[in-house]
């Protein structure tokens, strides 16, 4: 029997590997919902070759945009807008909801899709970053499981799958050290987006490769880390392995340390997502060892990369993280760091938030990086 899937943030890098992975297991998995932004022409490729019944965009005039491209293609029901998208997390058939939208705007999705029932394959960081607590309760309260995507959270899942919990001494997050690992802190003041978004091992959207090659992405997943796996943040520590094919370590308690090996490729984490606790057959390349030959391991750089530093202390306290402003060329590279500092110097905590607090911190984040980026670029000019 097919299992039903829905995919929120479909012409993504994650939605389009996920539905590679799909593609290629047709007696596997069948999609039932397609969510997308704006990208209407790549979404009108995916419905004509999987035949969602529902799918959505950002807004009505993209939704009919899309129907125009679609022209005789009947079957799929196009909606848009925060409801739109809430109607594909609850589509009636999907077993599954693949949460793969980018920043905040995936949470109300995805919670509606665990208020539905629906287990969660989640590629979303900011949902766990935002609302961890919140989502991990939900989940629990209506018994689904939310399964990493991450490659990180997917080896430390896979490490930690048999084991007692209480035996877990340490999760070692792998981090590739992105394009910049061996750039003095000089000449990381220089670095222009373009720079940033030639990461040496992974393929992956704007935002999380820039947020890779400052280090933020693996302070997000430290976050993410200790509510995905109730461990606490202190017992989270972040190795820097350039070679990107060990994805994370569990240490236990007798010494031992169990670690997931695979070839850089998101699809490896999707595949096992969508048909745990069961594993696809693979006919990709697989880890040459010897090819590979040595496996380097390097703390990481507090003082060249400040945004883990950052998230450490985030991770206890709470707060906002911004990049945007680096791709659009209005801040230099490390004045990403300085932003986040001084929104999370200014952050107020609330323990146990509910959703209305966790968008409420959200937009006030915002507004503060929104004025410090402006006092910033006025001091530059």
């Amino acid at each position: 029997m097919k299992k039903n899937i829905g995919i929120l943030g479909s012409t993504g890098s994650i939605g389009v590997n996920a539905l590679d992975v799909i593609g290629s297991n047709p007696g596997r998995f069948k999609v039932s919902g397609l969510a997308a932004y704006k990208n209407v022409r790549l979404l009108a490729e995916q419905i004509r070759k999987f035949r969602p019944r529902i799918a959505a965009v950002a807004d009505r005039e993209h939704a009919g945009e899309l129907k125009k491209i679609l022209g005789r293609v009947r079957g799929t029901e196009i909606v848009y807008g925060e409801g739109g998208y809430r109607d594909v997390a609850q589509v009636k058939e999907a077993e599954m909801v693949i949460s793969a939208m980018v920043g905040s705007a995936g949470l109300v999705p995805t919670i509606a899709a665990i208020e539905a029932g629906k287990d969660i394959a989640l590629a979303n960081k900011e949902v766990m970053v935002m609302a961890g607590e919140f989502v991990v309760k939900k989940a629990r309260a209506k018994g689904v499981l939310i399964l990493p995507v991450d490659s990180e959270h997917s080896a430390i899942f896979q490490c930690i799958t048999g084991h007692r919990g209480s035996e877990v001494k340490r999760i070692i997050l792998t981090a590739s050290g992105g394009p910049f690992l061996r750039l003095s802190k000089r000449k990381l003041a220089r670095v222009k987006p373009a720079d940033a978004l030639k990461h040496p091992s992974w393929r992956m959207g704007r935002k999380v490769t820039v947020d890779s090659a400052s280090m933020m992405n693996k302070g997000l997943e430290v976050i993410e880390a200790r509510w995905f796996f109730a461990v606490d943040v202190d017992r989270i520590d972040v190795h820097i392995h350039p070679q990107s094919i060990i994805h994370s370590m569990v240490e236990y308690c007798d010494g031992s340390v169990i670690a997931q090996l695979s070839v850089p490729d998101m699809r490896i984490p999707i595949a096992y997502a969508l048909s745990y606790p069961a594993r696809l057959v693979r006919e990709e390349p697989f880890v040459d060892l010897f090819e590979v030959g040595v496996l380097e391991f390097a703390r990481p750089d507090m003082e060249r990369f400040p945004n883990l530093k950052l998230a450490y202390e985030a991770a206890r306290a709470g707060g906002t993280m911004p990049a945007e402003a680096f791709l659009s060329n209005e801040l230099r590279f490390m004045d990403m760091a300085r932003i986040i500092e001084k929104v999370l110097a200014s952050h107020k905590t609330t323990s146990s938030p509910g959703l209305p607090e966790i968008f409420e911190a959200d937009l006030w984040a915002r507004n503060i990086a929104r004025k410090t980026i402006d006092r910033l670029k006025d001091r530059s000019c």
